[in-house]
């Protein structure tokens, strides 16, 4: 048996004759960029995040980078944010000017320790970027009081997290404004690079809009110096295809999961991911820990099953961030948790078989390392 990691093909056949023949509209009526269907999709994403507005935007990391700059953040601030994350939440705080602060992670959800946040805050910090990783929400009612204490914005990631749930309250509505990225293996994906901003603030969405196109309201009329930042309306149409889908494939995911809880409950030395009553979480990853990545990936790998690491390395300890002279020890959970976390196989077209057979291989694989 041969099991992927995410099987997007499985998905479009699933959606091809809606996909096909959305992107043939789009290519009749040649609305490649801006135009209706990325309107319609907009207006769409809004109302599924329960926000007043949502833009659309060429990918997710420059949604972060016009979050920040819609928030005031720039050249001289400081932006807290956690040290488990992917790199495209730090750039974003460095394409704007601002520093990275980091703080650590919890190590039971894998996200930003909110008692760790205002030891980090100093009169240069301008915002929070909570990470809302592998789908599951931060804690966000600790967070947003911090950030309410001391004047600060809160910007969600939630690049990881579309559909999730915080105390009943959707992930798009927990903060001034949240980002997402519908890069293609995310749970609602387009066929290319593209993200989005959501947003109640009409401040905040107009100049995300206003930035993405140049800085213009008109054509060659230019308010300010912007940036192209836009969706294109192939990947609009496409995500509009797919988003009636999204709360169905969560419900998949987590159904997945849980027979994953199930099938690994016994296996010695594994820790499988934390349930919380108060949060609903969409697997966009399914992260175990072990003592023993690589052998496990590796044992993996021989039975045809694909896996992954997210992520290997802290970005504090990454060549990029060795301007910070922040050393291993800085956040010691982010290390620890790096060194043994590892992704099994999780989409909605996951079969129970295919996990049985998952999970067998990861049994054998621990029996092994347990007796060596």
């Amino acid at each position: 048996m041969q099991i992927p990691f995410v099987d997007l093909k499985a998905q479009y056949q699933s959606l091809k004759p809606e996909i096909d023949t959305a992107i043939a509209n789009v290519i009749a009526e040649t609305a490649f960029i801006g135009g209706p269907y990325v309107k319609a999709f907009e207006e769409s994403f809004a109302e599924y995040c329960g926000t007043k507005h949502a833009v659309g935007l060429s990918n997710g990391t420059d949604a972060l980078r016009l979050a920040l700059g819609a928030c005031g953040v720039g050249p001289g601030d400081e932006v807290i944010t956690a040290a488990n994350t992917f790199i495209a939440t730090t750039e974003a705080i460095a394409m704007v000017g601002a520093q990275v602060r980091f703080v650590d992670v919890e190590a039971d959800t894998y996200n930003m320790d909110p008692s760790l946040i205002e030891a980090a805050i100093t009169d240069r910090t301008k915002a929070i970027i909570p990470v809302h990783l592998y789908g599951r929400p931060a804690e966000m009612d600790p967070i947003l009081a911090i950030a309410r204490k001391h004047g600060l914005k809160v910007i969600g990631d939630a690049a990881q997290a579309h559909g999730s749930t915080y105390r009943g309250r959707p992930v798009a509505t927990l903060a001034d404004v949240s980002c997402f990225s519908f890069y293609p293996g995310k749970n609602l994906g387009a066929y290319g690079d593209a993200g989005g901003i959501a947003t109640d603030d009409e401040d905040i969405a107009e100049y995300v809009r206003l930035m993405r196109n140049h800085g213009r309201r008109s054509k060659y009329f230019h308010d300010v110096e912007g940036f192209n930042c836009r969706l294109d309306g192939l990947q609009a149409a496409i995500l509009s295809v797919k988003l009636p889908h999204l709360d169905s494939w969560g419900q998949k995911r987590r159904e997945a999961a849980a027979r994953y809880h199930s099938l690994l409950a016994d296996v010695p030395n594994l820790v499988v991911p934390a349930e919380q009553d108060h949060i609903v979480p969409v697997y966009h990853l399914y992260v175990v820990r072990v003592p023993d990545r690589d052998q496990l990936q590796k044992d993996l790998g021989a039975a045809g099953i694909a896996s992954g690491v997210h992520y290997p390395m802290p970005l504090h300890l990454q060549p990029a961030y060795a301007h910070l002279g922040l050393g291993e020890g800085s956040f010691p959970v982010t290390e620890t948790t790096g060194t043994d976390i590892v992704s099994l196989p999780i989409f909605p077209e996951l079969t129970a078989d295919q996990q049985a057979y998952v999970a067998e291989h990861v049994h054998a694989s621990m029996r092994a390392q347990a007796t060596a």
